[in-house]
C-alpha cells in the first residue's frame, strides 16, 4: 500500500494525541511557539550544517516519495524481459536494435544496448552493477538528512527545555507561576521526542525500504538481461526471474481468468449430459 508511511504518521498523533487527552493533557499546548522555533528551527539547522544544501532541496521530494511511492511492477518486468527473449531466441539479439529506443526505463535500455553492441558478458554485468552500487550511494544520501533531523530533534528539546527551567529558576519568589512554567518548559522535549520517532526516522527508515526494493528489481533486471544475452530459453529465464517476485504476486489473473473460463466450458457439455 504506496500511503502506508502517511497513514503510519497520522495514526501515531492520533493515538499520542487521544492517550494525552485520556490523561487529561491539553493536547493543544503543544503549539508553544518558543518551542516550536527551538527544536524544529534547531533541528532544521543543525540538518543544514551536517549535510549538504543539494540534500536539503531534495526534502521535499523524499517526502512525498516515502508517502506516495507507486509499487515497482515486479511482474510487469518479468513479462517484459521474457518478451524480449523469445524476440532475441527467435529473431536474434540484433532484432531488439529497434525494441531499445522504445523503452521508457533508462536501467533497462542501457543494459539491452549493451547485449545489442556485443558487449562481453562480464563487462555488462559489470557496468549494470556499478549503477546499482551509485544508486546505492545516492539513496543512503538522501536519507541522511531524516537519520541526522531524528538524532538532533530530542537534543533540540532538551536544549528547549533548559531554557524554559533557567526561565522558572528566575520566578522562584512567584509559587504560583511555577506549575505552567515547568509544564511548558517540557514541551519543548515532547516535541524533540515525538518528531524523531513519529517523523523523521520513520521516514528515513521508509526511504531504505524503498532503496532495497529498487535494487532487488534492478538485480531482477539484470539477470533478465544477462539471459537474454546467453541465449536463455524464455521459460526457463521466466521461471528463475519469478524467484524475485513474492509468492503471493506470482500468480497470473489473466491465467486465472482464462483457466475458469475453460473449466466452465468443460462443465457446461457435462451438464447437459445429466440432464439430458
Amino acid at each position: 500500500m504506496k500511503a502506508s508511511s502517511a497513514i503510519g504518521v497520522v495514526v501515531a498523533c492520533l493515538m499520542i494525541a487521544l492517550g494525552a487527552t485520556m490523561e487529561g493533557s491539553q493536547v493543544m499546548a503543544i503549539l508553544n511557539m518558543p518551542a516550536l522555533l527551538i527544536v524544529l528551527g534547531g533541528t532544521f539547522g543543525a540538518t543544514m550544517a551536517g549535510t549538504s544544501f543539494d540534500s536539503i532541496k531534495a526534502i521535499p521530494a523524499l517526502y512525498k516519495k516515502a508517502f506516495a511511492s507507486e509499487p515497482l511492477d515486479l511482474r510487469g518486468r518479468v513479462a517484459e524481459l521474457v518478451g524480449y527473449a523469445e524476440r532475441a531466441r527467435r529473431d536474434g539479439l540484433l532484432a531488439l536494435d529497434g525494441e531499445v529506443g522504445k523503452i521508457e526505463d533508462d536501467f533497462t535500455r542501457k543494459g539491452l544496448q549493451l547485449v545489442v553492441d556485443g558487449t562481453d558478458p562480464e563487462m555488462v554485468a559489470e557496468v549494470l552493477e556499478s549503477e546499482v552500487d551509485a544508486m546505492a550511494r545516492r539513496h543512503q544520501a538522501a536519507t541522511q538528512p531524516f537519520e541526522k533531523a531524528g538524532g538532533y530533534a530530542p537534543t533540540m528539546g532538551i536544549v528547549g527545555t533548559v531554557f524554559g527551567l533557567i526561565h522558572v529558576l528566575k520566578q522562584l519568589d512567584q509559587p504560583d507561576t511555577l506549575g505552567p512554567a515547568i509544564s511548558a518548559a517540557f514541551i519543548a522535549t515532547l516535541l524533540g521526542v515525538a518528531s524523531a520517532n513519529v517523523v523523521f526516522l520513520p521516514i528515513a527508515a521508509r526511504l531504505k525500504q524503498l532503496s532495497m526494493a529498487e535494487r532487488e528489481f534492478r538485480a531482477l533486471t539484470i539477470e533478465g538481461i544477462l539471459g537474454i544475452q546467453a541465449g536463455d530459453n524464455p521459460r526457463v529465464l521466466n521461471d528463475k526471474l519469478m524467484t524475485y517476485v513474492p509468492p503471493a504476486q506470482r500468480e497470473d489473473p489473466a491465467a486465472g481468468a482464462k483457466a475458469s473460463g475453460a473449466a466452465d466450458a468443460s462443465a457446461e457439455p457435462d451438464q447437459a449430459r445429466a440432464a439430458a
